[in-house]
């Protein structure tokens, strides 16, 4: 018996060597036509797929066109795919064509629910096989490699091994570590412009391997934005999906490409500053890596797109029966936007302030509603310009809210957005008739990004008013509310002075800096592999720091100098905040993070500074002023 078992043992193990040495056998497939060198000419008869499974190292296949194109295989039948291996065509340049090529595995022939088996990220060696084991449990009929972008797929040979089965979705592959958008368009279209949706299968995939996959459109996001070779992306799921650790549940997200800003997260440390400072709602956000159509694209923001929603800006969804009454007073959604003329629901206020209208949406607002708004964003300008500015009751805290419009100005100017009020999200709820700002938006030149108001910690005056872009007149209107009050200084002092008790310190900063820079940075050198730029100016940069320490160090700098800047500008010292209080029995509390303070009877002691509350069944932010 013992003799028996040993002999099926050994078979088994041989069958298994077999299949590890063996590369799988299938139909050879790829992207058509192919090129013919000898006069550079499309064709269907030379350097063909059946090139790359040949066994011979000195044949190869090479597509005509130069991006977007692939080799591979068709199995016949699904296989979990254990192993691959790749040589590079061999001529002069071959080496560096695998580097970012993407190797996919998918069931269906077009491709639209591919996924990544493994993604190259060194040169390849000219004459010699390479491998990579493969971690990927689902099995795919449909295997290939997707050569880089712009370089022509130029693939010498290649091997895939693997065993037969559907195998199961229990394990993925990420290429840097960091959550993975996988986006594939019908017939491999990339998206191109702002107005047409393309047709798409959208995977996100957690770093715990959960995913949420859906049909989707893409298309283009953003203004300048769309401009750089590196694109930003929105993406529409044909159902509500709440991927990663997003708090909404929504059809639309963006993909923030933060092309010029090579920290690749000065937004984030944008809304980081915003929810330390307690606005009331701030944008998610989180790093992840793309593929589009099976090419690696970047480091990416996965982030909420501003809109009305439960879970981002709170507030009524219009519809087109709200005409009158109190059901036409809101809810609105509106940016204070340059970039007005370019859209279709817009307006110029009375004193040449361009408006976009968000919400309701401009294929189903109404006249009335839109007469509304503008009607109402006039009145609120009138008090802003009018002879009573200042007054506490006529003036302009009557209808703009004075605690969001400040806050939002203070994270402006310690994050020294050149663009703060070159684009303004605004909002108005219904039966409210305050004017809210926020949510924070567009932080890719802040942080000292911008070569028009670098260094901007030499300046004495706020950026907002030395040099920063405006829509309109919003330098005048802004000039208004905070240098002409008198009153508005000593308000953004209280501000400003809950916020340095709250988090926004230069230890505090530069740790969350620190540790977002650990996360994403695996992802930053695959990034800067795919757009080489950080020796160039790109976009506003005043500078070409050579590499990604180096930016996240000059970020770590200006942070701590700013800190020191807006405290003089504002004539803030710490013992601002130290005068504690107490706060009644009865309530829960917690610091702004949710980090829980007080529970039960003890009355705590509490500083100066933003706290969550609940009592009576009721959760708020607070602010402790004295």
């Amino acid at each position: 018996m013992r003799k028996l078992y040993l002999i099926i043992l050994m078979a088994v193990c041989s069958v298994m060597l077999l299949a590890d040495n063996t590369p799988l056998q299938g139909t050879p497939i790829g992207s058509s036509p192919s090129v013919d060198y000898s006069n550079n000419s499309a064709s269907t008869t030379t350097n063909l797929p059946a090139n790359v499974f040949d066994g011979n190292l000195d044949t190869y296949y090479a597509s005509y066109q130069r991006s977007y194109t692939w080799v591979g295989l068709d199995l016949g039948t699904p296989h979990v795919i254990t192993r691959v291996g790749w040589s590079p065509r061999n001529d002069g340049v071959g080496p560096n064509r695998v580097k970012l090529a993407v190797i996919e595995g998918a069931n269906r022939s077009d491709f639209l629910d591919a996924v990544p088996l493994y993604l190259i990220d060194q040169a390849g060696i000219i004459g010699e096989m390479q491998y990579a084991d493969i971690a990927v449990s689902k099995g795919f009929r449909y295997v290939r490699y997707v050569g880089p972008s712009d370089t022509r797929c130029n693939i010498a040979e290649l091997a895939f091994y693997g065993t037969p089965g559907e195998g199961d979705e229990s394990q993925f592959y990420l290429p840097s570590g960091l959550p993975l958008v996988i986006i594939n368009t019908e017939d491999a279209v990339e998206p191109y412009d702002k107005e047409h949706d393309i047709p798409s299968y959208v995977r996100i995939i957690d770093t715990d391997n959960t995913y949420v996959m859906d049909e989707a459109t893409s298309r283009l996001r953003g203004n300048a934005s769309t401009q750089f070779p590196k694109k930003p992306y929105r993406i529409k799921f044909e159902s509500k999906q709440q991927p990663l650790d997003a708090t909404a549940k929504a059809k639309k997200w963006t993909l923030i490409n933060n092309y010029g800003d090579k920290t690749l997260m000065r937004n984030l440390l944008a809304f980081h500053i915003s929810q330390q400072m307690g606005m009331p709602y701030t944008p998610y956000g989180r790093a992840v890596d793309v593929m589009l159509n099976g090419e690696y694209k970047g480091c990416y923001q996965l982030c909420d797109q501003i809109e009305v929603n439960k879970n981002r800006v709170n507030i009524d969804e219009m519809e087109t029966s709200d005409i009158s009454g109190e059901n036409l007073t809101g809810g609105y959604l509106w940016e204070i936007d340059a970039y007005a003329y370019e859209e279709k629901s817009w307006f110029t206020s009375n004193h040449n302030i361009p408006v976009t209208i968000k919400s309701p949406d401009e294929d189903e607002i109404t006249p009335e509603q839109t007469n509304y708004l503008k009607n109402y964003f006039n009145q609120m300008e009138s008090d802003v310009y009018g002879v009573d500015f200042a007054d506490e009751v006529k003036g302009w805290r009557r209808l703009l809210d004075e605690n969001t419009f400040l806050t939002h100005f203070l994270i402006g100017e310690l994050s020294g957005n050149t663009d703060t009020y070159w684009s303004v999200y605004q909002y108005k709820k219904r039966g409210n008739e305050k004017i809210y700002t926020g949510p924070v938006w567009d932080f890719d030149i802040a942080f000292d990004n911008d070569y028009r108001t670098y260094p901007l910690n030499n300046k004495s005056e706020f950026v907002c008013l030395s040099g920063g872009s405006v829509a309109g007149d919003m330098g005048n209107f802004v000039r208004r509310i905070i240098i002409q009050d008198s009153k508005t200084i000593p308000q953004l002092k209280q501000i400003w002075g809950n916020a340095r008790n709250s988090g926004i310190t230069e230890e505090d900063l530069c740790m969350w800096i620190d540790s977002l820079a650990m996360e994403i940075d695996h992802s930053q050198t695959l990034n800067f592999m795919r757009w080489d730029i950080l020796n160039k100016q790109e976009h506003m940069n005043p500078v070409a720091r050579g590499s990604f320490a180096n930016e996240v160090n000059y970020l770590k700098e200006y942070i701590a100098k700013r800190i020191q800047w807006m405290d003089k500008r504002l004539g803030y010292t710490h013992t601002d905040v130290q005068q504690p209080i107490f706060i009644d029995e009865g309530f829960e509390v917690w610091d702004i993070l949710g980090r829980p303070i007080y529970r039960g009877k003890e009355l705590p002691v509490l500083d100066r500074g933003l706290y969550i509350v609940k009592h009576n069944g009721k959760t708020e932010i607070i602010t402790i002023n004295y």
